[in-house]
């Protein structure tokens, strides 16, 4: 669906092109504004996400940590409007034996890092979704770590391009009981 603003933010894509100094009318960009509103709409699909769609609870003889690891990411940073990427690990403890489906992880981090972010952010969206009681999940606790380069610090300002930038949240026992939080480091080999 073409949303009612299109024509205008077609013209937006084509001036800021103008301001950079070069011609939206040649060859190579007379299709720019198109693709790169096509582009936003899956780079900010997050905008659409809804965290508790995802939660098909389940219920498992299962009271053991669940790590979904390595679990790439993409976003955009607020700030300057440039992309940041990396790997996320997250995980919960499940309670009472419920349990959610293995790409569900994935899922959260996947739908809030599609939006104009910072790294922390994603992290406390993650486990705050996954310890909300709005969908009956109620785990013993959650975690996430994410793992990221960020281009407006590798492409632009320090150029610092081997950097990554490393954030966590960690709520419930994953905060709590520092036996639990290593084995969750262990199991991710981010100590």
């Amino acid at each position: 669906m073409i949303h009612p603003d299109f024509e205008n933010a077609h013209d937006v894509v084509r001036k800021i092109i103008t301001l950079m100094g070069d011609d939206p009318d040649r060859d190579g960009l007379k299709e720019t504004p198109t693709r790169v509103l096509r582009s936003f709409g899956e780079l900010f699909s997050g905008y659409r996400f809804r965290p508790e769609e995802v939660f098909k609870i389940f219920q498992e003889q299962a009271d053991e940590m669940v790590v979904i690891t390595d679990i790439e990411f993409y976003s955009t940073c607020e700030h300057h409007l440039v992309p940041f990427y990396g790997k996320g690990h997250v995980a919960y403890i499940p309670y009472a034996g419920k349990v959610i489906g293995a790409s569900k992880l994935p899922r959260l981090l996947e739908g809030f890092s599609r939006r104009l972010q910072i790294q922390e952010r994603i992290c406390r969206q993650v486990t705050d979704a996954l310890m909300s009681l709005k969908h009956g999940l109620k785990p013993r606790g959650a975690a996430c770590v994410l793992e990221a380069k960020h281009l407006c610090m590798c492409s632009r300002g320090v150029g610092k391009q081997n950097a990554v930038m490393r954030t966590s949240s960690l709520e419930g026992v994953f905060k709590d009981d520092p036996a639990t939080r290593a084995e969750f480091y262990h199991a991710i080999k981010s100590l």
